[in-house]
């Protein structure tokens, strides 16, 4: 039931533009009147589609998605009531044991690419409603997935009893009473079920979501950059603004959704209710800053417009062999400049987004233009598709090289971004491979027996500390 970054040990990173699956939200009196049509609610906003559906098949919820992750692909199951290949033989407290504590029917841990960390928070209401929509509305789908099978030590799954021991917060969200209702809506959907802190807020060395004045500052996630949501970042949007972005992807001189949030966008933000969406804003406009941000300036506001109209202008078409000693100006003229046009500004329709004050220019880490530029944007919104072709995989149009788009990339800050910000073709590398690895997963690399016992020994003394620490807390 996850969308983007899990917690802990395990973390999705998706290489690729977000996939729709198919969603059909119930009305607003039908989630009034009926647990069911409130649990298919629940679920969209979830996002549980997203991760349980195999955009290859189109089978919802069948599972058998390939979840990359450091280490190694996790495939999500099948949560359809099939009793022989998904959840029909659970009981509701074996259902919430799943959602909110991560263990199976079986008494197996699941990996925390299932983001039950943040679904621990969850009512008892909206676990009822959930049970009883996959249960009594979700249709059977039969057939096997594939077995998850990761490197040693992470196949061994009894180490998540250490780490949901050191990290896991057990208990359903507790109201602030001295907060408005809104408040109290809007924090129980961004911090439980949408979980946005599994994308937007950093790890701490064993994968952990940190707290505090940490929390929703921004986190890399894999291939992409999931941006700070505090004040230092979304302080001068208006809350028109923050709905727009919520409900499309998409705010014409601030930012476009690409990659994880934009398939969050297509799959679940778009369909929230008003109330719902208003109460997300409420909450994240009382955050405060937390000074990572330039002083006095967000990230959507670097950048000026530079008309660059190449010398080379027409002489290097699509599709032709270009060299890597290319310049930037000549690569942004062949590949960029026909939709974004020579000056950045972007088409009059807003389409084609300018690349000044934009968020994937002009913040702090290159990895969102980069990202943007090798596996291109996909979205989609009232039936309305959003598409920028990939540079890099398998592209359609133009296989861009490692220092072909760090040499583009390092154009697009200079002229209309963060001109503090240098790619270069190893930082290419490492996000067309998803990312940088982990501490975690760097101190297992070698793949040794011996390299293995010592991250079993470091989860197994932490839990320990934190066993006697709560023992002697009681």
């Amino acid at each position: 039931m996850a969308t983007t970054l899990s917690i802990g040990l395990l973390s999705s990173f998706s290489l690729f533009a977000a996939q729709e699956v198919p969603v059909s939200p119930p009305g607003e009196k039908q989630v009034q009147n009926s647990d069911i049509a409130r649990g298919e609610y629940l679920a969209i906003a979830a996002d549980c589609a997203a991760c349980h559906t195999n955009p290859a098949t189109k089978r919802t919820f069948a599972g058998g998605y390939p979840i990359h992750s450091p280490m190694g692909v996790i495939y999500s199951t099948n949560i359809t009531p099939s009793k022989q290949f998904g959840i029909g033989n659970y009981t509701e407290h074996q259902f919430e044991q799943a959602v909110r504590h991560g263990i199976r029917a079986d008494g197996g841990h699941l990996y925390p690419a299932m983001p039950y960390a943040s679904y621990t928070g969850l009512s008892d209401e909206d676990v009822h409603a959930l049970y009883l929509y996959f249960m009594h509305d979700v249709q059977p789908q039969e057939g096997a997935t594939p077995e998850t099978a990761l490197s040693f030590p992470f196949n061994i799954r009894q180490m998540m009893w250490g780490w949901n021991l050191l990290f896991l917060k057990n208990g359903a969200f507790q109201p602030d009473s001295s907060q408005s209702e809104a408040w109290n809506r809007g924090k129980y959907l961004v911090d439980n079920l949408e979980h946005c802190g599994e994308c937007h807020t950093p790890r701490n060395m064993m994968m952990a979501q940190m707290q505090g004045k940490d929390a929703l500052t921004g986190a890399a996630l894999g291939s992409w950059y999931a941006p700070n949501l505090t004040a230092d970042n979304l302080g001068d949007w208006t809350r028109d603004q923050l709905k727009q972005y919520l409900k499309t992807g998409d705010v014409p001189g601030k930012a476009q959704a690409a990659g994880p949030m934009a398939e969050a966008v297509t799959n679940s933000l778009q369909y929230l209710h008003d109330d719902d969406i208003d109460a997300i804003i409420t909450y994240l406009k009382t955050l405060p800053a937390s000074m990572q941000a330039q002083p006095g300036k967000t990230i959507d506001k670097n950048g000026t417009d530079t008309n660059v109209d190449s010398q080379i202008r027409s002489t290097q078409p699509l599709g032709s062999h270009l060299p890597d000693n290319l310049s930037g100006a000549a690569l942004y003229d062949t590949a960029c400049s026909s939709c974004h046009q020579p000056d950045g500004k972007g088409s009059a329709d807003h389409f084609y987004p300018s690349l000044t004050n934009n968020s994937a220019t002009g913040g702090s880490s290159p990895n969102n233009l980069v990202s943007t530029i090798l596996f291109g944007v996909e979205r989609e919104v009232n039936g309305k598709q959003v598409l920028m072709p990939a540079f890099g995989p398998g592209s359609q149009v133009q296989s861009l090289s490692d220092q072909q788009i760090a040499t583009l990339s390092n154009f697009v800050f200079h002229q209309y971004g963060n001109s503090a910000l240098q790619v270069t073709p190893e930082q290419v590398k490492s996000l067309r491979t998803g990312g940088d690895q982990p501490l975690l997963t760097r101190i297992a690399a070698p793949a040794t027996l011996g390299a293995g016992v010592v991250v079993i020994l470091i989860v197994l003394l932490l839990s320990l500390r934190a066993l006697r620490k709560r023992r002697q807390d009681n």
